[in-house]
Formats: structure tokens, C-alpha cells, sequence
């Protein structure tokens, strides 16, 4: 694994603990949850995204 995709794989885990507070807070619902972790892992293109879902 190169350090940019290492990088985009934190970044990907960063944007998904986020997501995961948000929807524990009541900020955003699951449908929001899913829509916006398509568009992280259209953005990050996390290599493990597999292993995420």
C-alpha cells in the first residue's frame, strides 16, 4: 500500500467516526448516513471499503 492510498484510508476512517457520532446525536438519519459514505468512498477510494461495509 502506497502512503497516498494509507492517507486516504485514514481519511476514510476520520470521515466515518464522524458520520458515526453525527447519526449517534441524531444530526443525520441512516438513509443520510449511507448516502454520505457512498459519496466518502467515492471520494477516499479506501482500499479495504470491502472490509468496512
Amino acid at each position: 500500500m502506497s502512503k497516498n492510498q494509507a492517507a486516504n484510508e485514514v481519511k476514510y476512517k476520520v470521515a466515518l467516526k464522524l458520520l458515526d457520532i453525527m447519526l449517534r446525536n441524531g444530526l443525520i438519519s441512516p438513509a443520510e448516513y449511507k448516502k454520505i459514505d457512498e459519496l466518502n468512498r467515492q471520494t477516499f477510494t479506501p482500499e479495504l471499503s470491502k472490509v468496512y461495509a
